[in-house]
């Protein structure tokens, strides 16, 4: 049985940090607010994951009330999603994500992400698919206040027996 799950994320741009998304730290003046590293792409596709598999979202797993997710690598959450599937004897079968940017510019940056994100679901990387685009200037990720990514998992799972 094929289960689909969706996630979303979104983090403010801020000053004073690292711009990490999809495992990569990318050059810009700001980087993304949030309690771990604040990959929003990753953050995306595990709830993304975690939703195929019918579970709560990422803060219930890693809530940003406990430290020892502070500045924590974004890469532990995905290791924890690909876990969980293999815990009830699924496997993913592709992820399709979008990350929304007026900049910086992403594009260069997406064959990297692809292989990190493979890499900490146990995927092969052509089964990870990464877009880029932009907010046409409108709104706060128009406005370069934040990010935002949308992310589809396409997990398998056994048939669960009727009674």
């Amino acid at each position: 049985m094929n289960n689909v799950g969706i996630g979303y994320d979104v983090h403010q741009l801020v000053e004073g940090r690292k711009l990490v998304l999809g495992g990569v730290e990318i050059p810009h003046s700001k980087g993304l607010d949030g309690h771990s590293d604040a990959d929003a792409l990753m953050h995306a596709i595990c709830d993304a994951v975690l939703g195929a598999l019918g579970e709560s979202d990422i803060g219930h797993f890693f809530p940003n009330t406990d430290p020892r997710w502070s500045g924590a690598p974004s890469r532990v959450f995905l290791q924890e999603a690909a876990r969980q599937v293999v815990f009830r004897e699924g496997r993913i079968v592709n992820i399709d994500a979008t990350l929304i940017a007026q900049q910086p510019k992403i594009a260069p940056y997406i064959q990297a992400m692809k292989v990190n994100i493979a890499s900490a679901l146990g995927l092969n990387v052509n089964r990870v698919g990464i877009k880029a685009t932009t907010n046409e200037h409108m709104g706060f990720i128009g406005r370069e206040e934040g990010i935002a990514a949308m992310a589809v998992a396409s997990v398998e799972l056994p048939e669960l027996a009727t009674v």
